[in-house]
């Protein structure tokens, strides 16, 4: 190291803290590719972790828009640089990417890169992923200081991921824990429920014939039965946590949400989102059962032709905004839009919910919570 030897330790002491903060997985790989960007100064960085499928099970990059992203297609399989360096373990520091041998080719709408830096970050032999740079800002490419740099980077950061991976699957064994309890109580309640209602059925169908009255009261009692057994279905199911948060978080889950939508509907939706803290697990999923709920009307009510989703953190608060250009409403005539829901969600979490809508100027729903 140089002179700058104390600037330097500062700049990794500031990454690696910004990677502890985070507790998620994804939260994490995220954190360590914008650090590891900023701490290089490089146009482009990525992160690459693994599967047992000849591909990766998350990637993540910091340089390449969305846009761009749906452009280039699938996650990239373990061939070429990417594979060579899973395979081998080892740093790679080139000066053109493309004249090596063990580059092979990229996606028609992947973004040319030239000077490439690449270290495996670390657990004992496993290699828990690649982080790789590449297209240094300042003149003549990484150097050999920038390496040592980002190898101490990447075993710090080794650190982190493997903490976020104990701390998720600890939250996944209370999950399921809460799940099974959740899953013995809907079960006492509604058998009992379920029970009492075939009950009264018969007997209701027994008095059809010979006493019609007393066989009107019975089947008011199993439509009331029947009503109360739906209502505690639902009130258990609404409360469990989405799966999906668990292995990804908010951001991800929304945006897979929005591809999926995007894919299946003719209108077009779009997903934007900025840097967001760390958020409460009752946040997560109040904020995506709105942006569910919001979404199902803009795309079935309002025949919208373009619906964008957008997640900020904004002046201490998580801002969650969904907009159409749809047919809009009357707001005197939106009982039935499940807006009480959302907003029963929204505050449930000290969240403020608004909607904002007219016959012919769309509808813009926002929720946003402090956190």
């Amino acid at each position: 190291m140089t002179a700058d030897r104390d600037e330097i330790l500062q700049a990794v002491s500031s990454a690696v803290l910004a990677v502890t903060r985070h507790l998620s997985v994804r939260e994490v790989l995220q954190v360590i590719v914008r650090s590891a960007q900023r701490l290089l100064d490089a146009r482009y960085a990525a992160l690459g972790v693994p599967d047992e499928e000849g591909s990766f099970g998350e990637f993540v990059a910091e340089g390449i828009t969305d846009k761009q992203w749906d452009a280039i297609g699938p996650l990239p399989r373990q061939h070429g640089m990417l594979g060579a360096m899973l395979r081998e373990g080892a740093p790679v520091k080139l000066p053109d990417l493309r004249k090596d041998p063990r580059f092979e080719w990229w996606p028609k709408a992947h973004p040319v890169m030239k000077d490439f830096l690449g270290v495996p970050i670390r657990d004992g032999e496993q290699v828990l992923g690649i982080i790789f740079l590449a297209n240094k800002r300042t003149p003549g490419g990484f150097t050999q200081e920038d390496q040592d740099l980002l190898t101490l980077f990447a075993a710090h950061a080794a650190i982190a991921l493997t903490n976020a991976r104990l701390y998720e699957r600890g939250r996944e064994l209370a999950m399921l824990e809460e799940r099974n309890r959740v899953a013995r109580e809907l079960h006492d309640a509604v058998t009992q429920k379920l029970f009492s209602l075939r009950l009264t059925a018969q007997a209701a169908g027994t008095m059809l014939t010979r006493d019609p009255g007393k066989a009107a009261v019975e089947l008011e009692r199993v439509q009331r039965l029947a009503g109360e057994a739906l209502s505690e279905l639902r009130a258990v199911i609404v409360e469990l946590r989405p799966a999906e948060l668990d292995r990804h978080g908010l951001t991800e889950t929304l945006r897979k949400h929005v591809r999926m939508l995007d894919r299946l509907h003719p209108s077009l939706v779009a997903f934007e989102c900025g840097e967001l803290p760390p958020l409460d697990s009752a946040v997560e999923v109040a904020v995506l059962r709105v942006a569910q709920e919001a979404l199902h009307n803009a795309l079935r009510h309002s025949g919208a032709s373009r619906v964008l989703v957008r997640l900020a953190y904004e002046d201490g608060k998580l801002a969650l905004t969904v907009g159409d250009d749809g047919s809009g409403f009357e707001q005197a005539d939106s009982r039935g839009l499940g807006l009480v829901s959302m907003r029963d969600r929204a505050e449930s979490v000290g969240g403020v919910l608004t909607v904002e809508s007219a016959p012919g100027q769309g509808t813009t729903v926002r929720v946003e919570v402090g956190v």
